[in-house]
């Protein structure tokens, strides 16, 4: 059995400004999908400029984006066990291990420069954290990473 549904429209100009909210909408949500995908192109597992590690990155609940080791070439240290965390400055941490490390840090994504800002990177072989940005240059494939001490512009990059 089927229902016949009717729509009567008593007012033309009703329709037309109905149309226009519609259209609107659709845009706006459309510009917020992108804006999502663009702050959100980061997440995923990357693969260190060496080749010796990966780092998975992903969005934590306050809307930050945090960056972990997940598989090192050689995990092994030369007694055949687990690297860990030797170099850190807390001697709470040094027995922590290099798997499951989180290396990078609350970025927030700035959709004005198309750059992930106001992060940290950990490096794990000096016990050291350097203020960092992340970002794309061409190739959506290579994510630009630079640690640097005060200002960006001094500082070392990988991709």
């Amino acid at each position: 059995m089927h229902k016949n549904i009717i729509l009567h429209i008593q007012n033309p100009k009703k329709l037309s400004n109905m149309r226009r909210i519609f259209g609107l909408s659709c845009m706006l949500l459309l510009a917020i999908t992108l804006s999502a995908q663009n702050a959100n192109k980061v997440m995923g597992v990357w693969i260190t400029q060496e080749d010796d590690s990966k780092v998975t990155i992903s969005q934590d609940a306050s809307g930050k984006y945090n960056g972990e080791i997940t598989w090192l070439k050689n995990p092994l240290n030369d007694q055949g066990k687990p690297k860990v965390d030797d170099k850190n400055p807390d001697e709470k941490k040094q027995n922590n291990p290099i798997i499951g490390l989180n290396l990078l840090k609350g970025f927030e994504y700035d959709k004005s420069k198309d750059q992930w800002v106001n992060g940290t990177i950990y490096d794990p072989n000096n016990g050291k954290t350097y203020k960092c940005l992340m970002w794309f240059d061409e190739d959506p494939n290579k994510l630009s990473v630079k640690g640097y001490i005060g200002f960006s512009i001094i500082g070392r990059e990988v991709v």
